[in-house]
């Protein structure tokens, strides 16, 4: 009797833990100060000031010389990058660094884009907002706000920019034109770090949401992957009315009774409604799934425990802060690179490209603060938060990238985002999409669009 009563308890609360997310339920506004000190009193400036990224011949002598002080430990014979990154590979990346990379150039281009920066609670806001060159008697861009994710940066978006601000300039339709705002995280690049405890990724949205109010747009889309996924999802729970549609190319989506599913094996996928493209994706499941997310997961504990301690080597050291974060760019881009003596890193990207967005982290010295939000976010446990529990009841498109860390089907988001419109098994592409393959999301993000606005 007494296992009776205590299954049946169980069960009740499972039903309830899965069923109580049904209600369409936003997460409150409230407000925030994370600036140094107390909230001072009076109106915050409200001002948009233009911005421009500079350097100095003291900043780049200052590289150089620790390049130069670099002490490596030389690898394992034939471990390629099944231990990190290589440190024979590093050489080449060094070299490169210390004699060729021009970062006064790429200052030039990463100014070739307007930069602003705003005061929102307590925090000098970075920002890049680039408007269409020119529109179409009659018609009026779409704003578009893009979030980044770790360890990437803002300059992610610079190639997928004018395919969304000037299509036609670059071979796509322009039956959508866009008018895009990439702005960067606080205690990301040059965007201020929170000086207090708690800065997560519902301050992000609610700073962003001001943000794009601020710019003088009431409606908007909204798209991103990584952390830009969960703060883009939590824009759309915190205020669903302004957001007229998200899309995404990654979700976190843990409240889901189906992943449960994926232990029963590939056999009766089919019974339980994955396509056969999504048992190519999550079997075999140990390989696939599991031993993947072991592989790829270790940073976050570090980073959700104690970001302070391992943020101190890689703020010191260039070197260090290369390996750590380009070793992401190798093996979330395609598992299978880490079989590679260069990790398959100059296969998607160019060294010039990899290495501009890690000098936006090493100039601004955010290393810490950005891997201090995997503690915000994770630290207490995610489930704990509010908006995990919560379902997001605006439009939505997912673009599903075939060497994504995990691949999520199609019935996993659609109970989390219930009207989810476009899901797209997406031909090539990892974790970094937009730096990857910035016209095949330029045309899904299109795609969905177009089917909002036919509702």
């Amino acid at each position: 009797m007494l296992l009776e009563l205590l299954l049946a308890s169980v069960l009740g609360f499972v039903i309830y833990w899965f069923v109580s997310g049904d209600k369409e339920e936003s997460l409150p506004l409230e407000d925030g100060w994370w600036g140094p000190g107390s909230r001072p009193v009076g109106l915050e400036d409200e001002s948009i000031r233009p911005f421009k990224v500079e350097t100095s011949d003291e900043e780049i002598n200052d590289l150089h010389q620790r390049i130069d002080r670099i002490r490596l430990t030389p690898p394992l014979e034939n471990s390629r990058f099944h231990y990190g990154f290589n440190s024979n590979y590093l050489k080449k990346i060094l070299s490169y660094w210390r004699h060729e990379f021009d970062w006064k150039k790429q200052v030039e281009i990463l100014n070739s884009y307007p930069h602003f920066k705003t005061k929102i609670e307590g925090l000098d806001i970075h920002f890049i907002h680039v408007k269409p060159p020119q529109v179409p008697p009659g018609r009026t861009p779409k704003p578009l706000l893009m979030v980044h994710g770790w360890p990437g940066s803002f300059f992610e978006f610079y190639k997928i920019i004018p395919l969304l601000t000037d299509p036609k300039s670059h071979g796509l339709s322009d039956e959508h034109i866009f008018e895009v705002i990439c702005p960067s995280i606080p205690g990301y690049g040059f965007s201020q770090a929170s000086s207090k405890k708690g800065f997560n990724s519902v301050s992000t949205a609610r700073i962003f949401y001001k943000l794009m109010l601020r710019l003088g747009f009431q409606e908007f889309y909204i798209q991103g992957g990584d952390w830009g996924a969960l703060v883009c999802t939590n824009m759309a729970q915190l205020v669903p009315s302004h957001v007229k549609g998200l899309h995404l190319n990654m979700a976190l989506i843990l409240r889901n009774h189906y992943t449960l599913t994926l232990l029963l094996g590939r056999r009766i996928g089919g019974l339980l409604g994955y396509t056969e493209r999504d048992m190519e994706l999550l079997y075999p499941f140990k390989e696939k799934v599991f031993y993947s997310l072991m592989r790829e997961s270790g940073y976050m504990h570090i980073q959700a425990t104690k970001p302070d301690s391992v943020g101190c080597a890689l703020n010191d050291s260039p070197v260090g802060l290369a390996a750590y974060i380009l070793e992401k760019f190798s093996t979330w881009t395609n598992s299978e690179f880490r079989d590679l003596e260069d990790g398959g890193l100059e296969r998607k990207f160019s060294l010039q490209d990899l290495l501009t967005n890690i000098m936006i982290y090493w100039t601004t010295g955010s290393i810490v603060s950005s891997q201090r939000y995997y503690k915000e976010n994770l630290g207490q446990g995610f489930m704990a938060h509010k908006h995990e529990r919560l379902k997001v009841h605006v439009p939505t498109g997912f673009a599903a990238f075939p060497c994504e860390i995990m691949h999520v089907p199609e019935k996993w988001v659609r109970t989390k985002y219930p009207q989810l419109i476009s899901y797209s098994y997406m031909p090539r592409g990892g974790h970094f999409a937009a730096f990857e393959e910035p016209e095949l999301l330029a045309r899904d993000i299109c795609k969905f669009v177009g089917l909002v606005e036919r509702q």
